[in-house]
Formats: C-alpha cells, structure tokens, sequence
C-alpha cells in the first residue's frame, strides 16, 4: 500500500499540518521536526502528491524560464546554472522559447499561469507581455533575467550601454571610420540598448564625428541571419574597413562565415564583434572579440531572487547590474 501524509505523521508522531509544513514551508519547521519528518518519509517511501497539492489550489514546485532562444549558448548557460541550484533546492525548472515575440510570450506566461509555477524568470521582448501582471495577481513571483526591471520587481541584467560603449571606444582606437550595428534593437531590449551606447561613445568623443552607424536589421538572433548580413555588407562600399558589431555572438559568426565564403577579409575589410562570449567564439578560425557576459552568476543570481521572493515574508526587491567586459580577440585587431 502507498503511503500516505497521514502515515508520515503518526510515524514522525507529529500533526498532519506539520509534515505539510515540511513539505511546502520546510523554513518556518524547526530543524529537528522536520528532519524527524523527513526520516519518517524516507522509511515509508513517502512521495508528495504535487499533482493534488495544486489542485488543492496550491502552487507547485517548480519554475518557469521563458527566454528568446533556449538554442543559444548564452541561455543555455544561464538555463544550466538555474537548474543546478534549482535542484539542489528541489524544485523543477521548465524551460521555454519565444523567439522574442509577444504572442508567444504572452502564451507561455499563460500556460505557467495555468498550470501554478511558483514563479517565472522572464526574459522579455522590448514590449513586455501583458501576461506579467496576471501572474503577479495569482501570487506567481516574476524576476526579469537579462532585462532591467522596475522598483516594484526583481531583475538582474548586464549594462548593455555600457557595453556598446566599450565597443564603440574599441573601434574607435583602432581607427574604424565606418560602422555597423546588425540586430533587432526595435524587438529586443538588449539589442537596443547596445546600439545606443555604441551611438554614445561616437556622439562623446571627437573621434567619432562624421561616423555613421547603420542599422542592418535581422530576422532571428542566430547564424543564419549573419550570413544574410554578410551578403548586405557585399553589396556596400568596402573601399575604407567596416566596423560591425552584433547583437550576439551567433549573428557575428554567421556574418563571419558568410564574409569568409565571400571573400571578404576578416578583419581587413571588416572588423565584427560579437556580443556575450559563449565558449565557441575563442575557438573560431578568427577568434571572435566580444562583449562577456557572466551567464552562470546570472542564472544563479536570478533564482536566488526568485526563492527570496517566494520564502521569504520580508524580501526587498532589487535590481541585479553586471558591468560587462570587453573580450579583444583578432576579428576586430587591424
């Protein structure tokens, strides 16, 4: 016969709402009961119904991550690091794509909504799904990953106009009279916000008077479009280098290897930099420069928010800034 809470608890020869303590509120049991309960369970074999916990009008243990692309090595990284500590804290990680489009944002919000996720890390497009709030009224705790946030919520984020900034200033000291920004700073907050510090840093030094810097916009944030990028360069004037730095790391290897089967001269005729430094872009035929970002201490950092949020009655919010670095490697090096 299975077992049951009620046999838990005459074991443990505590109340039946103490081993429901212990399973949904270990940090309000004192130490000894609850290891008590524990044992008892371990003995019976005891499992907790979830299932019936969130019918029961609970919320279950487990967390959602909504991202725009769980098949990019900068998410990926983020995505192992939450569920590393997730685990080690029992709870579940359910990880979702977006794209960075709103309707599909909106529709994962709502499923986690549906199915009570104790709470959400969101990494949002430029137009924050509605479905925020909703989640909010039910009690569902949102921290923003990879995106500022509000005073009234959790975010931890890099300072990606910083970050354009230190580009910019790079290809600046190398003497780069022609610029490129190739992303979606209209659809994605991050990019957008990397294309004004680069923006920045011509309007602020001397250098950069007279620099242009034109937008080439894609149509995901992977290599594919890169490659579409390096056929727009092709058809440009070349005659002076070109400067260009990605929204991420994929857009820049794809511009690389498009420009590559061109024939056009990395970094001679065109210099790339890359944003977020996940592991391939040391590794490339051109090393990739790029703008680092600390993804593990991210993902980290984000659930243990999140958890404060949810266990803790006297949590502040607060707002989470990595200051990025800027990784030179050859592709930009004249």
């Amino acid at each position: 016969m299975i077992a049951n809470i009620e046999d838990v608890a005459r074991l443990a020869g505590v109340a039946r709402s103490t081993v429901s303590n212990v399973i949904n509120r270990p940090e309000i049991v004192a130490e000894a009961t609850r290891l008590r309960v524990q044992n008892a369970m371990d003995m019976l074999g005891y499992v907790p119904n979830e299932s019936a916990r969130v019918l029961a009008g609970g919320m279950g243990r487990f967390v959602g991550m909504v991202v725009h692309d769980a098949s990019n090595p900068f998410f990926g990284e983020m995505a192992r690091a939450v569920e590393d500590i997730a685990l080690e804290r029992d709870y579940v990680v359910t990880l979702t794509s977006t794209g960075a489009e709103p309707g599909r944002e909106d529709n994962a919000l709502r499923l986690l909504m549906r199915q009570r996720a104790q709470g959400v890390l969101l990494t949002t497009t430029a137009m924050r799904a509605t479905s925020v709030a909703s989640l909010r009224g039910i009690g569902t705790r949102v921290v923003l990953l990879d995106t500022p946030g509000g005073p009234e919520e959790c975010s931890v984020s890099v300072d990606d106009v910083d970050g354009g900034r230190l580009v910019g200033t790079h290809f600046l000291d190398c003497g780069y009279r022609q610029m490129a920004f190739a992303g979606r700073p209209a659809r994605t907050t991050q990019h957008g916000d990397r294309l004004a510090g680069l923006r920045q840093t011509l309007a602020g030094d001397s250098r950069g008077r007279g620099v242009h810097v034109q937008e080439i916009l894609v149509a995901a944030d992977d290599v594919a479009s890169g490659r579409e990028v390096a056929a727009t360069i092709a058809k440009g004037d070349l005659s002076s280098p070109l400067a260009v730095l990605c929204g991420n790391d994929l857009i820049a290897m794809g511009l690389m290897f498009g420009l590559q089967e061109l024939g056009i001269d990395v970094p001679g005729q065109v210099a790339i930099c890359g944003y977020d430094d996940i592991d391939l872009a040391q590794y490339l035929a051109i090393p990739l420069t790029t703008v680092r970002q600390p993804m593990a201490e991210m993902g980290r950092t984000a659930f243990e928010l999140l958890l404060s949020e949810v266990t803790d009655t006297g949590h502040v919010h607060e707002a989470r800034r990595f200051a990025p670095e800027l990784v030179v490697r050859g592709s930009t090096t004249p």
